[in-house]
């Protein structure tokens, strides 16, 4: 008698699988059912970068201001001539509106932007009511500045270099934090404004800093042209 030769064979349909198979892996989601979200690298490493410029800025700044208790006689590395006199802003009442040195304020608030910045790249989550919470505190940061802005052009009638770092930060910060929370629906925002955030979330910082720049060249115009 013949035996049908592959009359043992298995199916190729009841095959086992290759030990080295894996089962397919469910399909990624981009927010987990608790609703916290992250975000990308380039809006992490910006958070850093500003943050650790204005803790530079707020570091040096409360350095002179320790030296300048110190000796009243002391001049700031950055007080350059009459307009550019960080001395004359650190020794005005407005460098100390909640009764301690402004800086101290930076050095904790851009502190945290690092942290914040830093929590993301490392794969860090939040849910919506902390983004909206850095986003008031951009907002009050941003706030903050304009009068400091206002106070040092047409008070002071002086201009630290140290705060005009601390001011650019803040700015770049508080516009891409606002881009990125009207791009994930946390802002309610028009579609047009959508669009343009989402598109182009350089502009609104260029533009503001480009008013900022306008201002202090108007200000003292005579002197930057004499």
């Amino acid at each position: 008698m013949t035996t049908i030769r592959g009359a043992h064979t298995r199916p190729a349909h009841t095959r086992p699988a290759p030990a080295h198979a894996h089962p397919a892996a469910p399909p990624p989601t981009t927010a987990p059912e608790d609703g916290r979200t992250g975000a990308g690298r380039a809006f992490a490493w910006l958070l850093v970068v500003t943050g650790a410029a204005g803790v530079l800025a707020s570091w040096v700044i409360t350095l002179d201001k320790f030296r300048l208790l110190e000796d009243p006689h002391f001049t700031p590395g950055c007080s350059l001539n009459p307009v550019v006199s960080c001395g004359s802003v650190m020794k005005s009442e407005q460098a100390v509106v909640f009764g301690f040195p402004n800086p101290m304020l930076g050095l904790v608030a851009y502190g945290m932007v690092v942290a914040v910045g830093a929590g993301l790249l490392a794969g860090a989550r939040h849910r919506r009511w902390f983004w909206l919470g850095l986003h008031a505190g951009t907002l009050f940061g941003v706030g903050f500045c304009t009068w400091l802005m206002w106070q040092s052009l047409y008070e002071i009638n002086a201009l630290c270099l140290w705060c005009c770092l601390a001011w650019t930060a803040t700015i770049v910060m508080f516009w891409h934090v606002t881009a990125e929370n009207v791009r994930h629906g946390r802002l309610p925002a028009p579609h047009g404004v959508r669009r343009l955030l989402d598109d182009l979330p350089w502009v609104p910082p260029v533009l503001h800093l480009g008013v900022v720049g306008m201002l202090v060249l108007t200000r003292w115009w005579d002197f930057w042209t004499g």
